[in-house]
């Protein structure tokens, strides 16, 4: 191995040795003194590796090393550390537009229902079919602070994997097809009564899921996250949760998925051919 270099910042290495992973280059960390690790890589990897290092050098709270973990499938280093800042709001800072606009309205909504505005907010943003704006804002209404939560953490790791790999507009299209097609799964199955962002979710789920596959690319999520998200829609059907769940909505966002990822790939493949 070679070194490469070194950092006090140990959370920022391990994104920086996932990246890595991610890019088909090894490398690993190596503890040295007073809370500074080493990063080396293999010496076959040495040149395609410098021009990351000096990007991560320059910006080392970049989004993509903390995405890099959930692709990598990798929670630990190995290391004792402590004391490092996560630097949340930087890294939230670094998204685009689309991602920071989505889950900053979805709180500030949420918010404001536990404010006591439930009754004033709701009838405006809740499905009407004669009126197409209402076919997309039930994605930023939700009920619970664990309906806000786990929908929003799923759009921010799902959203910036999307766009690094596409577009923004990719994720722009995933996030209106989504809405769409989750919002009238619902409304033709059960009812007007639904919201939330997890049928954009399962919008994402779908895209990732195939995308990759049929474009020849590196996967966009690791295999047990798009198991456990799978099966937590079949679940959903069966009542095992004993709690509401808009799984229609999450079926219409799969599918919506899985359909633009068919489209997309496949134009992508006759462009190369």
């Amino acid at each position: 191995m070679i070194e490469l270099g070194s950092t006090n910042n140990v959370r920022a290495a391990q994104g920086f040795i996932d990246y890595l992973s991610t890019q088909g280059l090894h490398g690993e960390l190596k503890p040295a003194q007073q809370g500074h690790v080493i990063i080396a890589v293999d010496p076959e990897h040495f040149h395609a590796v410098q021009p990351l290092w000096n990007e991560f050098k320059t910006e080392p709270n970049h989004p993509r090393y903390s995405d890099a973990a959930w692709q990598s499938g990798r929670t630990d280093s190995g290391l004792v550390y402590s004391g490092n800042k996560l630097n949340l709001w930087q890294r939230f800072n670094g998204l685009s537009l689309l991602v920071k606009s989505v889950s900053i309205i979805s709180v500030i909504i949420y918010a404001l229902f536990l404010l006591g505005q439930f009754s004033h907010i709701f009838p405006l943003l809740q499905f009407k079919a004669s009126q197409p704006l209402s076919w997309i804002t039930p994605a930023v209404v939700h009920f619970s602070a664990i309906h806000l939560i786990f929908n929003v953490l799923w759009w921010l790791t799902l959203g910036p994997a999307i766009e690094r790999q596409t577009s923004k507009l990719t994720l722009l299209s995933v996030f209106l097809l989504g809405s769409l097609a989750s919002a009238w799964a619902q409304y033709t199955m059960v009812g007007p009564n639904f919201g939330g962002l997890s049928g954009v979710v399962y919008a994402q789920v779908g895209f990732c899921w195939i995308y990759p596959l049929l474009a020849k690319t590196k996967p966009m999520m690791t295999k047990a996250m798009i198991g456990f998200l799978l099966l937590w829609l079949v679940f959903g059907f069966t009542d095992t949760f004993f709690m509401p769940m808009a799984n229609w909505a999450h079926l219409g966002g799969l599918v919506s998925g899985i359909v633009l990822a068919l489209v997309m790939a496949f134009g992508s493949n006759k462009k190369a051919a």
